[in-house]
């Protein structure tokens, strides 16, 4: 197979042949047009007052590879030999680095902020990868301008996640992700300009806790990470499929739109404190509340589609949620403001 990755939108004509000396002796084959989409650039990651401007990653706006970019491919085999050059101090020297791993901790310190592009093939197993956190997190830490991206349609993480911490501009798209150990996608702490899409999020490793038999969060937005997006994602059969704020006293925003909440339970997502857009989503089979605001959080629900979800919108101790006697089902936090539209 061929996969043509960091196009513009357009059409294109494909030719596959041999070249000797860099002269083109024959044609082997000829696609017809093969038209080329952009992704759906929305929401809260590309706000212009944002201190990036852009959640694209390692990408141009356009959908094209930037002229400074790098680009490595991971498979299961390299996943711990792929070499890259990291710039590691003020003075522009370069640190060669060995492993996924060691180039994201390397670019943790932040000189290198050129444009980096991880491709990943395949399944990459948690045993696959050496110097995953003790946790079980591959840690994209300090970082600025990457993109982590599964190329074709079986790339996937089993048995380990991500865990986003003190960066910007930062991109994840095209994975499936399964059996994660904690939270699948993890916003941790001080993120700006994070675009989330076009990922499969399936349940993770069950936990301690009677709520987390199928994991904790599938994608977790926490610890003021602002200017957000979640996008074109399929959550399946998840627990709790998103946290938006844990700790946070600070207004942040986040946007969640054409997500397909899959009989998942809960927390589609479950806010404290934010301003968030939610529009386009289907929610569909789910078993415990749709959306829910806490702490003075402010959701903005337009356009959705809900389809046996028993409790659609819920603010906690208001309405539904101390309805019959009820001393709250939701939680025993403040509630929060919903305006709810078509």
């Amino acid at each position: 197979r061929a996969d043509l990755v960091g196009l513009k939108a357009g059409d294109y004509i494909v030719k596959v042949g041999p070249l000797e000396d860099g002269v083109e002796t024959e044609v082997a084959a000829t696609t017809g047009a093969i038209t080329v989409a952009k992704h759906v650039r929305e929401g809260f990651a590309f706000a212009k007052q944002s201190t990036m401007g852009t959640g694209s990653g390692g990408y141009n706006d356009d959908g094209s590879v930037p002229s400074d970019a790098q680009i490595v491919y991971i498979t299961a085999d390299t996943v711990n030999t792929v070499k890259l050059d990291v710039i590691t101090s003020s003075k522009g020297s370069k640190t060669t680095c060995t492993g996924l791993v060691d180039i994201l901790a390397k670019r943790q310190k932040g000189y290198d902020k050129r444009h980096l592009i991880i491709r990943m093939v395949g399944t990459i197993k948690g045993s696959d990868i050496t110097g995953l956190n003790s946790n079980g997190y591959v840690q994209i830490k300090g970082c600025y301008n990457v993109t982590f991206e599964g190329i074709g349609e079986d790339a996937t993480i089993n048995g380990w996640g991500l865990l986003i911490r003190g960066s910007r501009n930062i991109e994840i798209r095209n994975l499936g992700v399964m059996l994660f150990p904690d939270d699948a996608i993890s916003l941790d702490t001080d993120n700006e300009n994070i675009w989330v899409h076009n990922n499969d999020i399936f349940y993770g490793t069950a936990g301690s806790d009677a709520d987390q038999a199928k994991g904790d969060g599938s994608c977790d937005v926490k610890g003021f990470s602002n200017y957000v997006t979640v996008s074109y994602n399929h959550f399946w059969d998840s627990g709790k499929s998103s946290l938006c704020g844990m700790s946070d006293t600070e207004e942040f925003f986040v946007t969640y739109h054409h997500n397909w909440f899959d009989h998942s339970d809960s927390r589609h997502p479950r806010i404290r404190v934010g301003t968030i857009h939610i529009y386009n989503n289907y929610f569909d089979g789910n078993s415990k509340y749709g959306v829910g605001v806490t702490k003075g959080a402010s959701a903005f629900v337009e356009a959705n589609y809900y389809r046996n979800c028993k409790y659609p919108m819920l603010s906690s101790l208001q309405g539904t949620d101390i309805s019959g006697g009820s001393k709250g089902t939701f939680s025993g936090e403040n509630g929060g403001m919903i305006k709810a539209y078509n």
